[in-house]
């Protein structure tokens, strides 16, 4: 099929690699402006855009794709592009802009989501984030024809996946992906045979996945030793929780429930015990096991390897 293709990160790099080994006609990608990043904050390419280029593709970056909005000039460019592609379909896969009516009418078949939930839980931004926070038992991938609302369109095809305790938003994110670009060209095969079904979203179990505040990273050590290790795996690699030791910031990357309970002369936050595999700290009622950690530009450390040079004593308060 003649298809556009609208995505920035990795995740969506993957679909798009997918889809162009299955041989689709790739007419156009569309993904969001360079932006600075890295020590420099050099202005780097998105993921799609880089793998585009390798690929050969005509890419186009349009800033926002509302004709009557802020950069009306990029929208009539990306426009004017869109309408001589006369393609099929348009796949969407973590794109960040929103498309307007005029987009979502354009394809011949419309547009299609690789969105990486079970829909209608976690619509929106962080669906992959919260289902990690929120304790999910499994996630997936939905395939959903587009419409002008928040991921509210039918759904196509759907995949689950378990998460597994150990997965942090990483990992589950490199798993979802691989699903996604399947899903999507089993989609498209699905739809030249004449088999694709598209069915309405439920109107009961409707959650909105917010997008990550850098702030929600601080760890509160108030909480349960369990919400506290699941917001270590699901702020995995992005933004990284974190708390304060000595004084500066401590990137927590790996924590783990531990055993015991604190006493009750102890406060939330305090150090309990030093041992080479981990830190034990108090949370509410509970105690968090902290095994990979990071001093601000340093290296990801295991614990044996952070407590040879740190200044870190049992009774000490993070936080």
């Amino acid at each position: 099929m003649k298809l556009v293709f609208a995505g920035t990160p990795e995740f969506a790099a993957v679909a798009l690699a997918q889809l162009h080994a299955a041989g689709h006609d790739i007419a156009l990608v569309l993904t969001q402006p360079d932006r600075p990043a890295g020590r420099g904050m050099k202005l780097q390419a998105s993921p799609v855009k880089q793998l585009a280029l390798q690929l050969g593709l005509v890419v186009g970056q349009p800033r926002s794709l509302r004709l009557d909005g802020k950069y009306p000039d990029d929208a009539l460019t990306a426009q004017v592009a869109l309408q001589a592609t006369q393609a099929d379909a348009m796949v969407v896969a973590a794109y960040g802009l929103i498309l307007p009516q005029w987009v979502l009418d354009l394809p011949r078949h419309g547009c299609f989501n690789i969105h990486a939930s079970l829909l209608p839980r976690w619509r929106g931004a962080a669906p992959i984030h919260r289902a990690v926070e929120a304790g999910d038992a499994q996630t997936g991938v939905t395939i959903m024809q587009m419409d002008a609302g928040l991921d509210t369109g039918d759904m196509l095809l759907a995949q689950a996946l378990t998460i597994a305790d150990t997965d942090t938003t990483g990992s589950l994110h490199d798993k979802l992906a691989e699903v996604g670009g399947a899903l999507m060209v089993q989609a498209l095969a699905d739809l030249q045979q004449g088999r694709l079904k598209a069915v309405p979203q439920p109107t009961e179990g409707v959650t909105y996945a917010a997008k990550i505040d850098k702030h929600e990273a601080i760890i509160d050590w108030t909480q349960p030793a369990t919400t506290i290790v699941r917001r270590v795996r699901a702020f995995n690699p992005f933004p990284g929780a974190s708390t304060v030791c000595n004084g500066e910031p401590l990137k927590v990357w790996a924590a783990q429930v531990g055993t015991g309970g604190p006493q009750a002369s102890q406060v939330c936050g305090q150090i309990l015990a030093l041992a080479p595999e981990y830190i034990a700290v108090t949370a509410m009622n509970s105690i968090v096991f902290l095994s990979r950690v990071q001093r601000p530009g340093g290296k990801r450390l295991a614990v044996a390897d952070f407590l040879r040079g740190a200044d870190v004593q049992v009774g000490q308060r993070l936080g």
